[in-house]
């Protein structure tokens, strides 16, 4: 198990001293991590990155040379030091689990644990849920631009290092890819690792047609042949079409595909399709790389390429059109006593209002379709009651008398640690998969899924939420 405890803000030290110095280690606070827009304009988001954060806090542990390290600042209580070489993690955290779809301004992880300690898990916890829910939501774009086509992962070698390439993978692989190039996310988490050739391969020989050929002889069951290096269709189409005819039949094999990595892929694929199946050849798969994202194949679609498969790489590994996910994580609550006292931040920008309290998130969903047509915010003592009808707030139009009639309502946060133990079984990384599929074919609206101009989800407010927050906000002392 990782230790990578160190790896936090400065800030978050230094508050967390604070804290102790002034009395307040035990003190317990409620964070919630959340975001506030879709990238690329999007419909929703695919959470994922809760492994990762379960095996990072399995693994909190200041080590006598942290210790050492912190007292060498000179700005830290020995009483603190010590208190860190006993920490460990207590609180309790509740999330959606991975693979939910999810929007703005919902819980995505509650941590509810003393002050100190759900403070100083803060910057890898955004680490964790904002790179791979990222990376996560703009594999599933690609996955459903691309449509029947498969989608393989190629992108390790431009992810902003090792972690990214291979938690990455698995990210992807959540959205909806099938495959990766990456043998250590095979490895690690069962993504299946697939790979043909280089182009050094096919200048290392003495011509195109033998470095085919002996490809072929030591791969006859899985030959997929790379027809870009000097010419696609004076060159490579031909030799790979020589090779299948007079090197694989003849062993019983057939060839699996070919592979282009730059030129115009809508031309090239049709006039590689057509030449293929005037061979003989209507199975071999056409295959293509070089910088593919959802918009781009979108395009391809349009002009009437023939692609059975991507290869996708930068794009989607780094999520190239917005890279940049903006997940937050605020404090919520304060407990005082037995009750939880609501806390609120404000800004001048709207949007950065936080919703106070601890509080629980509710899916609901019509009864006639089945499908998902808002999410509802209220208090976590509430115990709303939809078996007739629930009055709710729209935080955007507060003034309109609005009710949930013939709903059925699904808390989305489950318990992954009580009191320090982790009590969720994380489920398999094949059946995360399946349930983004089943969200989105059964649940999630069509107009939500649309690239451009996606429907709106609603978030709503329970009506005492609503005046707990309305109540927050006059209360606050504006000096002139």
């Amino acid at each position: 198990m990782r230790n990578l405890t160190m790896l936090m803000d400065y800030y978050e030290l230094t508050m967390a001293n604070g804290y102790f110095v002034t009395g307040n280690k035990d003190k317990v606070a409620v964070f919630d991590m959340f975001y506030r827009t879709n990238p690329d304009g999007g419909g929703f988001v695919i959470s994922a990155g809760l492994e990762m954060l379960i095996d990072y806090i399995l693994g909190l542990k200041f080590t006598d040379d942290d210790i050492e390290y912190l007292r060498g600042r000179n700005m830290f209580d020995d009483g603190f030091l010590e208190y860190l070489r006993n920490f460990k993690f207590t609180g309790t955290i509740e999330a959606v689990p991975e693979g939910t779809v999810v929007y703005p301004n919902i819980p995505i992880v509650t941590v509810t644990a003393p002050i100190i300690e759900a403070q100083l898990i803060e910057t890898m916890l955004l680490i964790c849920i904002n790179f791979q829910s990222l990376i996560a939501t703009k594999a599933n774009r690609i996955s459903r631009a691309a449509g029947d086509s498969i989608v393989m992962e190629f992108g390790a070698r431009r992810a902003q290092g090792p972690d990214a390439a291979v938690w990455g993978t698995r990210a992807c692989y959540i959205g909806g890819v099938g495959t990766t190039a990456t043998v250590m996310a095979d490895q690690q988490f069962g993504v299946k690792a697939v790979g043909t050739m280089a182009h050094s391969w096919i200048e290392f020989f003495p011509s195109e047609y033998e470095s085919f050929k002996a490809y072929a002889e030591v791969y006859p069951d899985s030959c997929t042949l790379l027809i870009d290096t000097y010419d696609i269709l004076e060159s490579g189409l031909p030799n790979a079409i020589r090779v299948a005819h007079e090197i694989l039949e003849p062993m019983g094999k057939r060839l699996k595909g070919v592979r282009i990595d730059s030129g115009d892929l809508a031309y090239f694929s049709k006039k590689i399709r057509r030449k293929l199946d005037e061979e003989g050849l209507k199975d071999c798969a056409v295959v293509v790389s070089n910088s593919v994202d959802e918009y781009l194949i979108e395009s391809l679609t349009k002009q009437g390429a023939r692609i059975d498969s991507y290869g996708v790489g930068e794009r989607m590994i780094t999520s190239k059109s917005d890279p940049v996910f903006g997940g937050v994580y605020k404090l919520v609550a304060v407990k005082e006593g037995d009750e939880f006292v609501p806390k609120i931040k404000i800004s001048e920008n709207i949007e950065k209002i936080t919703n106070p309290g601890k509080k629980k998130v509710y899916r609901i969903y019509s009864q006639k379709t089945g499908y998902a047509i808002a999410d509802l915010l209220t208090m976590s003592d509430e115990e709303p009651d939809f078996s007739d009808s629930y009055a709710f707030i729209d935080p955007q139009m507060p003034w309109k008398n609005m009710k949930f009639r013939n709903v059925d309502a699904k808390p989305l946060q489950v318990t992954i640690f009580k009191d320090g133990e982790l009590v969720y079984e994380k489920p398999a990384l094949k059946d995360i998969q399946a349930f983004v599929k089943k969200q989105l074919d059964s649940e999630i609206w069509e107009e939500e899924q649309r690239f451009y101009n996606p429907h709106t989800h609603y978030l709503d407010l329970s009506q005492k939420l609503y005046e707990v927050k309305k109540d927050l906000l006059a209360a606050v002392q504006v000096v002139d």
